[in-house]
């Protein structure tokens, strides 16, 4: 049977637009028929669905959030590493660059002479503003060549991103990518170089997490790493952005009226109280158009233009009118143009586009005031409460073409006038019309007072009578209220003659006539609207663009359709219930309708004329996606299986999200309408309807989702007073009815209000008139039934942490409230409030289907004062008519989960059930009778009656007591004697008191218990409420602080099954596990069940002649062994971090190709099941399918055998490797709550703050305990088996809580991007560790300007648990005056890891030994630890047996057994065994778990003033060892590696080919005269020169010249570590780690002007090309083809000879070769440089000989022969000794012609 087909087809027919939802009920009591039992208690979540349903047309749903959400300054920190920069264009420069964020600037520090620098400096920006001028904000990185303090220096190149594009990227960052600079002065230029850079931007409650960094030669390939979002192709063109300014019409004043009144004397003329003109902001740069004085309908046409590369990477222009004033200008109206919606970048896409059309712009009321509270909303921040101007406007976008010469080059901003544009450009103008009807107006919020209170509608300025538009005074006469000069005359031409007479009389009647308000109950008015229900209606006059509406109500029906939908999946698989994908499978087959239908609608209006170029491409694109969201739909739809429907979900809301991106209009036509309270002729709340909602068309799809039916409105205040508490007060409830359409097609504009209501009109004559009040004469009685049986989790409202909470429920014009519970966040109130003769209007059968909303707001009375708003839900009464049976399936109805919002936050949920019941003629003694009141406790208070409430069963609860934590004081006084209150549904338990909390916190009685009666059905299960008092003296109690469990059900305690495989004890397993790395045991964990057979060897150790192979093949391979293989001695603890850092690169990477792996599988099925649909274009589907999968593929390979280079390099050594979790270590376990939680205690109120309000603030202390709760009574046979303690009850061998000493060692191995602390970008970190009242501050070994600092060590603690048991590690910055600042902290709880049976005290190392580097660190040996693992489960073993084999319970483990003392001794051990089952303790049946591995942990730090925002990482592990043990042994030495000193000898021999700068002084001849300079990246300061080679003519150059370069290096991070001040002011030294490269460079010496640079050549001395053998095979591809050639490392190979090419870049930026060099590169060590010292140049020791310098220094009278033969020679040697050659050959080729016949001769005759 299908679900869901609730109704028979006919009904269909006659409702429209029949919503997405089902009823609930009658779901789910299908369900439960298909499954074969009606339990009685089931529920269902009603939360947003009851509400949102809509059953028939009449009505449309309410908005549940109340609170604008944008415009409020939320936190931002942007962070921006600039890392290093490349290829920088110019010669010879000193690069600086400036980062820039909006307006602030940071500049790094200068590097001398070089293309390539290497900053590595760290900038961090902080803002707190709204989200939408943070996105707006532009990021700029720009590099400035020669900036010192006298000169700004010159622009090299700029990169332009905003900051919405970085937070649009997964993780909001950009990761070690290449900006490409660009040059703004010139635009034909080309790349001018590359920064590389980190970027990220964290919000409040963001955590961004640095990605695992890949191995440094991937992010050498520029091209593959461009920071550019996805998507954007690398090479981006350059554009013109044409913003074109037509006019503008229906300002508002900005100016006071009596200066205009003054001047009106004196000048005797009225003038226009603005000056506007429009400035247009884009990527960092603004235009201006030009002001036109004194006119509210400005006529511009003109034109900014901006010039940015394509696409650009700043998503919105924002367009503002600005009212020019002497002292400043202020903004009348702002508006956004998102370029993402204005343009389409698919393969049939089009570029950006729009217009001409108007955009509507709203903001504050229009009367002026000179200090206007809202101005922030003309800024376009937070959402508009009224219309200020339309603009008429048209963007286009031109690609240059760079190559054309008469081309402007700047990037400046330019304006120019264009020409006007023609009236019908934007369509015909249309009179519309606009009806309104108030059946209701109730929560009218009493601070108003009690004047008389209207209601105005207004759309654009049409209706506004207070501040709408001023007319000029002989207008005025003519005209009646509100209307404006143009429309008037509009109106006489525009009606034809019949229709004249009936309309020339309409005014328009735009408000309600006002009314005193009637009192409701102490916090609301109402307005006796009862029979009589006011009516407006308003004509206009727009240009007729009404289909771009239409396209929107589409699109956002079926949205609407689908979100309901995905709602109600989320909420059958919230509550568990049967079958979820069906139900998403319905939803989707749904959405696949709606869009086929969309697409055949749509494609009526393909070929209308008159539309823009936006209107036509966007629907196109509308088409295309909607049609490809259908297939797509239709084919994930098979794809729902019961495990897949969560990610098929996933897919399904990211369609929602698309479709509501395409139905965001960006062109506008209608402005929206406001309604307006007003009392007292001001101004008070607003309501904003969009005009397309309400916007009728014959089409039902394309009508608004409200035309035509009532809604309920919540009014609102404007501004900033809408933030807050302020905000959350209703200010008004209307149920409003509207209709807006053509005036042409008015006559069914009264077709959706409810039934059985006459007509009044305004006057006797017009009988075509709108009616100004409606009578209704149908009335019906009903009573509703309200069951208010509990709420949970609500708010906390007063200073204690808990609230005294009421509801008050409103039901059309009454209310009524629920009784106070105090002190409790969770109330079951179990009350039914009864409202007796509710009168509704109208037909009942419409009643039935569609009654009005319930609303239900809950209170925190407070002895003193007003109660406090909590929250407010809304619902819907189930119905029943007088005529209905009160019974099944119907009645009675069920109790549901409503949530509860407050603001856009959830405050809680009400448990409730609503039923409104007709009274028929005999009154009330028809109904259904109610129960009296039944306890006499609560006086007159009815209860939940039987058929509702749910039902109850007995449950015992048990709680354990461990103790409390961390309380603070209350009130000034510390808390001493404190006890915890356990309370759940009116039952309870109190644990022993404490009696000195200072001297020990924990509690003495462990475990207590309680029964009390809950519901069955667990989702009903009220919360428990945890509170804390403190017990003062003379009986005073005082409370803490409190904590709701609000699900019980993790907590129910389920017996073992005893049936299953853990309990069997037939048949042993063994378990064997084969040696190889053991990160990947982590993963790969063998999961067999008891009964299998299944024998597996450990085997840990490689055997000796395995190592004895290795090294034989090594030695093959390379023929000379290399001397890489690892030594035992250099091994040490970092050797053992490094490879486990490289094997958890390894793994990330390896997932990260498995998922792309399966997105590429699942992309290919959707593919081919796509192309199934259409059978007859499978063959050309299919093929181009293939082609753009093998190109994915393609790209994918590449990028893997980047990342499977590892795999091709020789085997790595085995080390022993631990495991580095890249986040906190109980994050990987559960926060090691295995048995004891910890429940935060709160007090206080809640914070508003923000949407996530941050609770920390309001935590007082930690509770630590556990629950469990079972059914009573339970079976025997838990409390028969042995050793059960009847006093612990289920919580059987859990460790006595008395004080325990332990000595706690901290590990700290390094920080990673640390927050800068000092101005400079730079911080001197330390670390502080406290625990308890000890504190452990290693101040003197700070280190001195580093973010990333590697502290490397370990410090002791002692402590006694539980008093001291929060370890706190804090990184500080050292400063030399003033207090060190915090840079931030990490908590660690050590207690619950002291206590886990995941054994966090010392982590299991992989494997066992006695001694080096892999020393076991704990003091108790594997097989201790295991024997007691054993006896504290109960469990049998361990036995051994011989063969290297263990037994443990039922499993069986093998492994080595001999291992090597330090003098290499063999012994007998067990404990590689017992290790072997300690690494797979898992797989040990019913106590088995993972134990924590040896370790790192990396730990985000945080700092207090900077939530939510990681201030850097702290890696380090924590050992714990109780003192009562045998004492373990000294820390390992973690500490740094110390770098090695080398020294660098480089001999320049010779140079070649250097091109020749100067011209001789007589002969004109080119020649050179070449010196070289050499030097090792970071240390330009001691770079070293050649002597300088006279006169080259040729280019060559002999030197025989030594440079020596001694350095640090590091070499497992292969680093060069430099130590110097930063400038003469530095206090000490900085240490700074940069990769070694050897820069060369050739100049040109000159005697009087400065050198010449002629090329250069940079060698990374870890990877470079080998030299050319001779000087003619050097050449340009060496450097070119860097990636392709084979490398070599100086460090492995000690000595290079070889030829080298220098480089330089011509004008058109391309690489040529400058010259060759000779070079031989020498690696020692430093003690080697000792031994066997050299000197510089050519001095002794060790001096090398003169170079042979040819004598060309003479000039050619002096010596020409030796010239002329030195120049024959040089240049023509090689012809020279080509035609020598061949002379020898054909001289050889003679004789032997010569000589062959009389050899041959002899040969013959054997002569």
């Amino acid at each position: 049977m299908k679900l869901g087909k609730a109704k028979s087809s006919k009904d269909d027919h006659k409702r429209g637009d029949e919503p997405a939802i089902l009823e609930m009920e009658d779901l789910d009591k299908k369900a439960m028929r298909l499954a074969g039992m009606l339990e009685p208690d089931t529920i269902s979540l009603a939360s947003v669905t009851a509400v949102t349903t809509n059953v028939s047309n009449k009505r449309s749903k309410p908005d549940i959030k109340m609170e604008p959400s944008s415009g409020r300054p939320v936190d931002y920190q942007i962070s921006i590493t600039v890392i290093e920069a490349r290829q920088l264009i110019g010669l010879n420069m000193d690069p600086v660059v400036c980062v820039e964020v909006g307006d602030d600037k940071k500049y790094t520090s200068m590097k001398e002479s070089t293309n390539c620098p290497y900053y590595n400096e760290y900038f961090v920006f902080d803002f707190h503003v709204p989200p939408d001028v943070m996105f707006d904000k532009i990021i700029k990185l720009s590099v400035i060549h020669s900036k010192n303090l006298l000169r700004s220096g010159t622009l090299v190149g700029t990169f332009k991103m905003d900051v919405g594009t970085v937070y649009s990227q997964p993780e909001h960052q950009f990761y070690h990518k290449w900006a490409i600079l660009s040059d703004p002065d010139d635009i034909t230029a080309g790349c001018k170089g590359y920064v590389k850079c980190d970027i990220a931007v964290v919000g409040k409650g963001d955590n961004i997490k640095t990605p695992h960094k890949a191995n440094e030669t991937d992010e050498d390939d520029i091209e593959g790493n461009l920071l550019l979002p996805e998507g954007i192709p690398a090479e981006r063109q350059w554009a013109r952005f044409y913003v074109k300014i037509h006019r503008a019409e229906g300002l508002p004043k900005m100016n006071t009226s009596i200066m205009a009144n003054v001047k009106k004397a004196f000048i005797g003329e009225n003038r226009d109280l603005v000056d506007p003109y429009v400035q247009v902001q884009f990527s960092g740069q603004k235009g201006k158009t030009s002001v036109q004085k004194s006119s509210y309908e400005p006529i511009w046409n003109e034109q900014v233009i901006f010039t940015e590369l394509f696409p650009p990477l700043c998503k919105r222009i924002k367009v503002q009118i600005r009212d020019s004033d002497k002292v400043n200008d202020v903004a009348i109206g702002t508006h956004f143009i998102d370029l993402r919606k204005i343009s389409n970048d698919g393969d049939k896409g089009f570029l950006p586009t729009l217009g001409p059309a108007w955009v509507n712009m709203y903001g504050s009321t229009r009367q002026y005031t000179l200090m206007d509270e809202h101005q922030d909303l003309n800024d376009g921040l937070g959402e508009g409460v009224s219309f200020r101007a339309r603009l008429l406007i048209s963007v286009a976008v031109e690609i240059l073409d760079t190559t054309s010469p008469e081309i402007i080059c700047s990037t400046d901003v330019q304006v120019e006038p264009v020409s006007n544009i023609s009236e019908s450009a934007t369509g015909k103008m249309e009179e519309f019309f606009l009806f309104g009807s108030f059946l209701e107006a109730t929560m009218i919020d009493r601070k108003i007072g009690d004047k008389p209170i209207s209601f105005e509608i207004t759309i654009g300025n049409y209706g506004n009578h207070i501040d709408g538009v001023s007319k000029s005074s002989s207008v005025k006469k003519k005209k009646k209220e509100g209307e404006n000069q143009e429309e008037e005359n509009e109106l006489i031409q525009n009606s034809s003659e019949d229709e004249a007479d009936e309309d020339a009389d309409l005014t328009s009647v735009s408000s309600t006539p006002p009314m005193k308000p009637f009192i409701t109950d102490r916090n609301y008015f109402h307005l006796p609207y009862f029979e009589k229900k006011p009516c407006v209606y308003i004509k206009s006059w727009w240009q007729d663009q009404r289909r771009r509406l239409y396209n929107s109500n589409m699109m956002d029906k079926i949205a609407d359709k689908l979100e309901e939908g995905l709602n109600d999946v989320q909420e059958v698989i919230k509550t568990e219930k049967a079958f979820p994908e069906r139900r998403l499978r319905g939803v989707l087959e749904e959405l696949s309708i709606g869009c086929s239908r969309y697409v055949t609608l749509a494609n009526k209006d393909v070929n209308l004329a008159g539309r823009t170029k936006l209107d036509r491409e966007r629907l196109k694109s509308c088409m295309r996606e909607m049609d490809s969201m259908g297939q797509q739909a239709k084919q994930i739809r098979t794809q729902v299986k019961k495990n897949t429907v969560k990610e098929k979900l996933k897919l399904a809301q990211n369609f929602l999200q698309r479709i509501r991106f395409l139905a965001d209009e960006p062109q506008h036509s209608i402005p929206d309408v406001f309604i307006w309270m007003m009392s007292n002729n001001k101004r008070i709340a607003y309501a904003r309807i969009p005009s397309k909602d309400i916007l009728y068309s014959v089409v039902d799809e394309e009508t608004g989702k409200d035309c035509g039916k009532v809604k309920a409105v919540f009014l609102k205040l404007p501004g900033k007073k809408g933030f807050g508490p302020a905000g959350w007060t209703v200010q008004a409830k209307l149920e409003l009815y509207l209709w807006l359409g053509l005036n042409k097609s008015r006559k069914d504009f009264l077709h959706g209000l409810p039934n059985g209501f006459e007509e009044i009109r305004a006057t006797k004559m017009g009988h075509g008139l709108p009616p100004v009040t409606l009578v209704y004469d149908m009335k019906q009685v009903f009573q509703l039934r309200a069951h208010m049986y509990q709420a949970r989790s609500l708010f906390a409202a007063d200073s204690s942490g808990l609230s005294d909470p009421f509801a008050r429920v409103f039901f059309s014009s009454q209310s009524q409230v629920t009784e106070v519970l105090n002190e409790t966040l969770c109330p079951t109130w179990d009350q039914l409030l009864v409202f007796d003769d509710v009168e509704l209007f109208g037909e009942a059968t419409e009643l039935r289907d569609d009654p009005p909303i319930i609303v239900v707001e809950f209170y925190d009375q407070d002895t003193v004062g007003k109660a406090e708003f909590i929250g407010r839900t809304f619902a819907k009464p189930t119905i029943k008519m007088r005529d209905e049976p009160y019974g099944p399936p119907r009645f009675p109805p069920q109790l549901e989960y409503y949530q509860i919002y407050r603001g856009n936050s959830i405050a809680g949920e009400l448990l409730a059930a609503f039923e409104l019941l007709q009274v028929g003629q005999g009154g009330r003694a028809d109904l259904p009778p109610l129960e009296g009141p039944t306890d006499s406790e609560r006086g007159p208070i009815l209860p939940v009656p039987l058929g509702i409430r749910p039902v109850l069963s007995r449950y015992r609860i048990e709680v354990l007591f461990w103790g409390l934590r961390d309380l603070k004081r209350i009130n000034l006084a510390q808390v001493d004697r404190p006890r915890v209150d356990i309370e759940c549904a009116g039952r309870g338990v109190q644990s022993a008191l404490i009696q000195n909390y200072k001297k020990n916190p924990n509690f003495s009685t462990l475990v207590k218990w309680f029964e009390v009666d809950l519901p069955e059905n667990e989702l009903l299960h009220p919360p428990l409420n945890i509170r804390v008092v403190d017990c003062r003296a003379f009986g005073r109690y005082i409370l803490v602080g409190s904590h709701a469990v609000s699900t019980l059900r993790h907590y129910i305690y389920s017996p073992p099954d005893k049936s299953c495989n853990n309990w069997a004890t037939a048949g042993d397993v063994s378990v064997s596990l084969e040696a190889e790395p053991p990160i990947r045991k982590m993963d790969t964990v063998v999961k067999l069940d008891a009964m299998s057979d299944a024998v597996v060897k450990v085997d840990m150790n490689e055997d000796e002649s395995d190592k004895e192979k290795k090294k034989k093949k090594k030695k093959k391979k390379g023929g000379v062994e290399e001397e890489e293989e690892t030594d035992e001695r250099v091994l040490d603890w970092w050797s053992k971090y490094f490879a486990s850092i490289e094997t958890l690169k390894e793994n990330l990477r390896s997932q990260e190709a498995a998922q792309a792996e399966a997105e590429e599988r699942e992309d290919l099925e959707i593919a081919a099941e796509a192309a199934d649909i259409r059978p007859d274009d499978l063959h050309l589907k299919g093929s181009k399918m293939k082609e753009r999968f093998k190109e994915k593929k393609s790209s994918k390979q590449k990028r893997s055998q980047a990342a499977d280079g590892s795999e091709k390099r020789p085997p790595k050594a085995r080390v022993d490797e631990l495991v580095v979790y890249n986040r906190e270590l109980e994050s990987e376990y559960g926060n090691f709550e295995d048995w004891l939680h910890t429940f935060n205690l709160y007090r206080g109120k809640a914070g508003d703050d923000d949407e996530h309000a941050l609770d920390d603030d309001r935590i007082v202390g930690r509770f630590k305990g556990s629950l469990c709760m079972y059914k009573v009574p339970l079976s025997q046979e838990i409390t028969r088996e042995a050793g059960y303690d009847p006093n612990m009850g289920m919580f059987q061998s859990i460790p006595h809580n008395d004080p325990i000493h332990v000595l706690v060692r901290v590990y700290v191995v390094r920080a990673t991007d640390l927050h800068p602390a000092d101005i400079n970008g730079k911080a001197d970190p330390y670390v502080v560790i406290k625990l308890g009242k000890s504190e452990v501050k290693d101040k003197e070994n700070y280190i001195s300007k580093q973010l990333n600092p590697v502290f490397g060590k370990s410090f002791d603690i002692e402590a006694t648990f539980p008093m001291e048991s929060m370890l706190t590690v804090s990184v500080y910055d050292w400063d030399l005056v003033g207090t060190d600042d915090l840079i931030g902290e990490t908590k660690i709880d050590l207690e619950n890891r002291f206590y886990s049976k995941f054994r966090a005290t010392c982590g299991i190392a992989s494997n066992y030994s006695m001694h080096g580097y892999n020393i076991w660190r704990d003091p108790m040996k594997p097989s201790q630890i295991l024997a007691k693992l054993c006896k504290e489960g109960k469990i049998d073993g361990p036995h051994y047996g011989p063969g290297g084999k263990v037994k443990v319970a039922n499993r069986i483990f093998t492994g080595p057994t001999e291992i090597e003392d330090e003098n290499g001794l063999k012994k007998q051990t067990e404990e590689h065994l017992a290790l072997s089952v300690l690494n797979h303790w898992e797989e040990i049946p019913r106590v088995g778990c993972k134990l924590v591995p040896e370790h790192v942990e990396t730990r985000p730090l945080l700092n207090l003033d900077k939530p939510g925002i990681e201030q850097g990482r702290l890696e380090m592990w924590v050992d714990m060892f109780p003192m009562d043990m045998p004492a373990p042994g000294p820390a390992i030495d973690i500490s740094p590696r110390k770098p090695k000193s080398f020294e660098l000898r480089v001999i320049i021999w010779n140079t070649d080919d250097v091109i020749l700068e100067d011209d001789a002084f007589l002969t004109g001849e080119k020649m050179s005269d070449i010196y070289v300079r050499g030097w090792l990246k970071g240390q330009q300061e001691d770079k070293q020169d050649t002597d300088v080679h006279y006169h080259s003519l040729t280019g060559e150059g002999n030197f025989n010249w030594r440079f020596v370069f001694p350095f640090d290096y590091l070499v497992a991070e292969e680093k060069i570590v430099i130590s110097k001040k930063e400038s003469m002011f530095s206090w000490d030294e900085t240490e700074y780690k940069i990769p070694p490269r050897l820069t060369m460079q050739v100049w040109d010496a000159d005697h009087f002007s400065a050198d010449d640079f002629l090329g250069a050549i940079e060698l990374d001395l870890n990877r470079f090309p080998r030299g050319a053998k001779t000087a003619k095979q050097c050449n340009l591809d060496m450097i070119r083809n860097e990636q392709e050639l084979p490398t070599i490392s100086i460090f492995k190979q000690k000595r290079v000879k070889g030829w080298w090419p220098f480089v330089a870049r011509d004008e058109n930026d391309e690489m040529e070769l400058t010259g060759k060099v000779e070079a031989e590169l020498h690696l020692v060590t430093a003690e080697e440089a000792e031994k066997s010292p050299v000197g510089l140049g050519r001095n002794e020791p060790d001096p090398l000989e003169k170079p042979n310098r040819p004598d060309t220094s003479l000039m050619w009278f002096l010596g020409p022969l030796k010239s002329l033969r030195y120049f024959i020679w040089h240049n023509y040697r090689w012809l020279i000794l080509k035609a020598l050659g061949l002379i020898l050959l054909l001289l050889m080729l003679g004789l032997f012609l010569y000589s062959i016949p009389g050899y041959l001769v002899k040969k013959i005759l054997g002569a």
